[in-house]
C-alpha cells in the first residue's frame, strides 16, 4: 500500500510508524510542510491509497481529506477534543486515558473513528505517557487500520457522544492561568502534578525572585519543617529544590520566560539561574542531599548492577558524562560485581552531548570539546572493562553518541519497539564515542557507513537482524524488566561459564588492540570532531542553534523525501 505520513515534526512517533510500515512492505512518504500548496503538490505526487497523521499540529486542507482517507492519531479518549489532551488528563487524576484513530474531517478531532485504545494513566509527565503509552497505542491502532482499510466491508464508526461509553468532550487550550501554582496552599503531590501537565511543552509559568521562568521535570523532595513554601531551598547537582506546604519538590530544568520576542532555551535549573537576571540575587544555594534528586541511581540484585542515569531527555552534559564514569569506575573495581547493566533512563536511553549546555556556554565550540571527550570516556571505560561483563538494557530510544554508546557494551538488550537514530550528520558532525570501532566490529563496515550517511531510523527489530541488538524482549514495561533481569541474571548463574566469556573478552580486546589500538579511533575521530567545533561557520553551530531553539526549515529534510517506487534498501542506504 502506499502510505503519506503528513506531521507536523518527524518525532520519536512518526519514526517508528515510518519504520513500521517499511518493514510490513508498505511504501512511505513523508511530508513535513504545512503550507497548503506544498501538501496538495506532495499528494498530487505520491496518489497515496492512505494517509497518516501520526503528529500533527496544523490542519489538514479541505482539498485533500475530502479527496483522499486521512487518518489522525489524537492522543485521548474516544469523544475527547483539543490541543491539551494529555495535559488535561494528567491534571484532573485521571485512571486511564487512551489514543484516537479518527477520520480528518471539517472539525478538528470530530472524525469517523477508526480505532481507539486506552491504557492506565500511571503517574507521569506528559512526555512519559506520550513516548511509551500512546506511541504503543498508535502503533497498533494504525496497523490495525491498514488492515481494516483493505478489509471489505469495514466502516469507521461516527463519534456519538450520546453513546454512554464516549466519556470525552471537547476540552480548550490549557492556559497558564489554570497550570499556575499557588506555593501557599498547593501540596508537593499538586505542584508535582502540574509540572507533570505541563512538561516538554509549555512548561509551568513561574517567579523566582521576580524573574519568570517555565518549570520542567518535578521530583518529590523531602519534608523541611521550616522552610517557608515557595523558598528556595538549595540544590543537588544541577536540580533546584523549592518547599512546598508539606514538603518539597525538585526542579530540574528551567527555560526564561521569553521578553520581546528574543528565544530563550530549556536548561538545567541551576545553570539557567546562573545565565539569567537572578545570577546575583540567588548567590550561592546550599548544596542538600537527596537522592530522589539524583539522575544516577546504582541498584544491586546478587552479582548484577543495574546502572540508571535519568537524565533530562536523554542529554548528558559533560558533569553529567563525568558522574557517570565515576559511578562505573567504583563498580569496575567492586570483585562482587559480574555485569554492570547500563539501563539509561525512563523517557530515554541517551541521547548524546548535551547541546542546549554547549550552546549556553561562554565558548560553545570549547565546551563541545570537553563534553565529546568526556562521552568518549565512558566508552573507553566500557570497552577496557574485562573484568565484568556489560549490558545496554535499551528500555527506550537512543540517538547519536547515546545511541553508539550501547554499542560499546557486550550485549544489547532491546524493548520491542524501540528506535535508534546511529548518526550524527544531521547536527553536522562526523562523530565520536569510538564509532568507527564498535560499529564496523557489529555490523560490517559497510552497514555502518550506511548507517552514519544515511541519517535513517532504525527499529530495534532491525537492529536485531543486523547485529545491533543480541537479544529483543516485550514492549510491555514490567514484562520487559522481569525478562531482563532473568537475562543478566543467567550470565552470573554459571561461574565457570562467566569466566570462560571472560577470557574470551580479554583476548578478542587485545587482539583488536593489537591490529588497531583504542587510541588511535579516538584520535582520528576527535582530529575531524576537532576541525568542526574550531570552525566558526561550520554547519554544526548553524544546526545545534536552530535544534535547542527549536526552528523549523519549514519543509521536509531531503534526506526524508522519497520518490514513488523507491525501495526499502534504497531508503536505508
Amino acid at each position: 500500500m502506499r502510505v503519506l505520513l503528513l506531521a507536523s515534526a518527524y518525532n520519536g512517533l512518526c519514526q517508528r510508524v515510518d519504520r513500521e510500515l517499511l518493514s510490513i512492505g508498505h511504501e512511505v512518504f513523508i511530508e513535513l510542510c504545512a503550507d497548503q500548496p506544498v501538501i496538495e503538490a506532495t499528494v498530487s505526487r505520491v496518489a497515496p491509497d492512505l494517509i497518516l497523521c501520526p503528529f500533527l499540529k496544523h490542519r489538514v486542507p479541505e482539498t485533500v481529506w475530502q479527496h483522499f482517507p486521512c487518518l489522525i492519531v489524537h492522543p485521548g479518549i474516544e469523544g475527547d477534543r483539543g490541543p491539551s489532551s494529555l495535559d488535561w488528563a494528567i491534571s484532573e487524576s485521571s485512571a486511564s486515558w487512551g489514543v484516537t484513530l479518527l477520520q480528518a474531517d471539517q472539525e478538528m478531532d470530530a472524525g469517523d473513528i477508526w480505532g481507539t485504545e486506552e491504557f492506565p494513566c500511571r503517574s507521569a509527565s506528559k512526555g512519559s505517557l506520550y513516548r511509551r503509552e500512546v506511541v504503543q497505542s498508535a502503533t497498533f491502532l494504525i496497523k490495525q487500520a491498514l488492515a481494516d482499510f483493505r478489509r471489505d466491508g469495514f466502516e469507521p464508526r461516527p463519534l456519538d457522544y450520546a453513546n454512554p461509553d464516549v466519556r470525552g468532550r471537547a476540552r480548550p487550550l490549557m492556559k497558564q492561568s489554570v497550570r499556575a501554582i499557588d506555593w501557599r496552599t498547593d501540596s508537593t503531590a499538586t505542584v508535582i502534578q502540574k509540572i507533570h501537565a505541563g512538561d516538554g511543552f509549555p512548561g509551568v509559568k513561574d517567579c523566582l525572585n521576580g524573574v519568570d521562568f517555565y518549570l520542567y521535570g518535578a521530583r518529590k523532595g523531602k519534608i523541611y519543617p521550616t522552610a517557608e513554601p515557595g523558598q528556595l531551598l538549595g540544590h543537588c547537582e544541577d536540580a533546584i529544590c523549592r518547599a512546598t506546604v508539606d514538603g518539597s519538590v525538585w526542579i530540574r530544568q528551567l527555560k526564561l520566560v521569553p521578553v520581546s520576542g528574543e528565544i530563550t532555551i530549556k536548561l538545567p535549573a541551576m545553570r539557567a539561574l546562573y545565565h539569567s537576571a537572578l545570577r546575583e540575587r540567588v548567590g550561592h544555594l546550599p548544596a542538600l542531599n537527596d537522592d530522589k534528586a539524583c539522575d544516577i541511581q546504582v541498584e544491586r540484585e546478587g552479582a548484577v548492577a543495574y546502572v540508571y542515569f535519568d537524565f533530562y531527555n536523554g542529554a548528558m552534559n559533560t558533569e553529567q558524562c563525568r558522574a557517570l564514569l565515576a559511578h562505573l569506575r567504583i563498580l569496575r573495581s567492586d570483585l562482587s560485581v559480574g555485569v554492570v547493566v547500563l539501563m539509561g533512563g525512563e523517557d530515554f536511553w541517551s541521547n548524546g552531548i548535551h547541546l542546549n549546555c554547549i550552546e549556553m556556554s561562554e565558548d560553545p565550540a570549547a565546551e563541545s570539546w570537553r563534553n565529546i571527550n568526556a562521552m568518549d570516556d565512558i566508552v573507553e571505560c566500557i570497552l577496557t572493562n574485562t573484568a565484568q561483563l556489560t549490558v545496554a538494557a535499551l528500555r527506550c530510544n537512543a540517538g547519536a553518541g547515546g545511541a553508539v554508546l550501547a554499542q560499546a557494551c557486550d550485549y544489547v538488550v532491546a524493548r520491542s519497539g524501540v528506535v535508534l537514530n546511529t548518526h550524527y550528520k544531521t547536527m553536522g558532525l562526523y562523530g565520536s564515542e569510538y564509532w568507527t570501532y564498535v560499529l564496523p566490529r557489529r555490523v560490517g563496515a559497510t552497514f555502518a557507513q550506511q548507517l552514519i550517511n544515511g541519517c535513517e531510523p532504525l527499529l530495534v527489530d532491525e537492529a536485531l537482524d543486523r547485529g545491533m541488538v543480541d537479544e529483543l524482549l516485550p514492549e510491555a514495561w514490567s514484562l520487559y524488566h522481569r525478562e531482563l533481569n532473568d537475562y543478566c541474571q543467567s550470565l552470573v548463574s554459571d561461574r565457570q561459564v562467566w569466566e570462560a566469556t571472560l577470557e574470551q573478552k580479554r583476548l578478542s580486546r587485545e587482539r583488536d588492540e593489537q591490529r588497531c589500538p583504542l587510541a588511535h579511533y579516538r584520535r582520528e575521530e576527535l582530529r575531524r570532531m576537532k576541525a568542526i567545533f574550531d570552525d566558526a561557520d561550520s554547519d554544526y553551530h548553524r544546526l545545534r542553534y536552530r535544534f535547542v531553539c527549536k526552528l523549523s526549515c519549514g519543509k521536509t529534510p531531503a534526506r526524508l523525501q522519497r520518490e514513488p517506487g523507491q525501495s526499502v534498501e534504497a531508503v536505508s542506504a
